[in-house]
């Protein structure tokens, strides 16, 4: 062997061990958040109802339906109100 391939040896204790490979899970994985960002409406009542949707995060995929029919529920009463007339004041019927 000649001096210049003498170089080349590697030590074995400066080669990092190849980790094993991970045993299965012993179960199903729990509820990961998506992650989904949620931007402001500017109005205060829908805003509250897509929080709500961050409850959706922490459960099983058989409960989102709770939550999605919630917020579901909130919003549309939110845009039937944009539709009701005004209520008027107490002074606003002078004749």
């Amino acid at each position: 062997m000649t001096d210049e391939a003498a170089d080349l040896r590697v030590d074995a204790s400066a080669v990092p061990a190849v980790p094993a490979v991970p045993a299965e899970p012993a179960g199903p994985a729990g509820p990961v958040p998506l992650g989904v960002v949620r931007t402001p409406t500017g109005h205060a009542g829908v805003d509250a109802h897509l929080a709500r949707l961050a409850d959706a995060d922490h459960l099983a995929a058989d409960g989102h339906v709770e939550v999605y029919e919630d917020v579901h529920r909130g919003l549309r009463e939110a845009l039937t109100a944009l539709d009701a007339p005004p209520v008027p004041g107490p002074y606003e019927n002078r004749s």
